[in-house]
């Protein structure tokens, strides 16, 4: 069990696979404000779910091993991940995300209810920056460095076919550049590219190309700034930029 950000940096240098990083993920106690948060949503439930056990964890990374595409994400839902157990699980935001996965042939299924309702995905995996629910979904920049070790081992044993990132919104496009960093040894452009929906970094084929996606929130599928359309057509280019897919 992991209390404090240097325990969470040897931690997460010593996972020798996934399985190994996502066992000490889920243990990790670094951040306290995330912790108390996390276990009083679990233990307080939304009215919904009353009857659930809540995993109130942090969330491990879900997909291939081998992936070539990453999706990036922000923190798990309160009532979603911090539920399930399971990244973008048991919340709208999944919804949308793991239909347009299907579509694209990257899921086997449209629908993500639980952590063992079958749902697999191909050549994919998906990983938050911050692994804990966050009061208001807004870790705080300490809570973010906390947790990026966890983050960057990911990456790094992810590094062997990684081909392309969809960050999913600003805060996962920022997350990206010190990845880059630490597992490419690559300097981030300077400017920094923008973040914007389809903007396009290309990592001339020496590191993963990335690609900014608008976050798949309620507030961006309800008010129409991120459709299914748009969804499709970013992952049309992602399957292009990952080869055989």
């Amino acid at each position: 069990m992991t209390r404090t950000a240097d325990e969470v940096t040897t931690t997460a240098a010593a996972a020798p696979d996934l399985a190994a990083l996502d066992r000490a993920v889920a243990c990790c106690r670094a951040c306290p404000n995330l912790v108390s948060w996390r276990e009083e949503v679990a233990a307080t439930k939304r009215a919904a779910f009353r009857d659930q056990t809540y995993w109130g964890r942090p969330v491990p990374g879900f997909g291939a091993p081998d992936a070539r595409i990453a999706i990036l994400g922000l923190a798990p839902a309160a009532h979603g991940g911090n539920r399930t157990g399971r990244v973008f699980t048991g919340d709208r935001s999944g919804d949308v995300l793991f239909a347009a996965l299907h579509r694209a042939g990257l899921a086997n299924q449209p629908t993500s209810v639980a952590a063992d309702d079958g749902l697999r995905l191909r050549d994919t995996r998906i990983v938050a920056a911050v692994r804990c629910a966050p009061p208001a979904n807004k870790p705080t920049p300490a809570e973010r460095d906390t947790c990026a070790p966890w983050l960057h081992r990911e990456f790094e044993l992810l590094k062997p076919t990684l081909r392309v990132v969809v960050a999913l919104g600003a805060f996962a496009w920022s997350a990206w550049w010190p990845v880059l960093t630490r597992i490419y040894g690559r300097r981030p452009p300077t400017p920094r590219p923008a973040f914007g929906h389809a903007a396009h970094w290309s990592g001339g084929g020496q590191v993963p190309d990335v690609l900014g996606c608008y976050h798949v929130s309620q507030q961006n599928t309800f008010t129409g700034r991120l459709t299914p359309a748009m969804l499709d057509e970013v992952f049309t280019e992602v399957k292009r930029l990952a080869g055989s897919v």
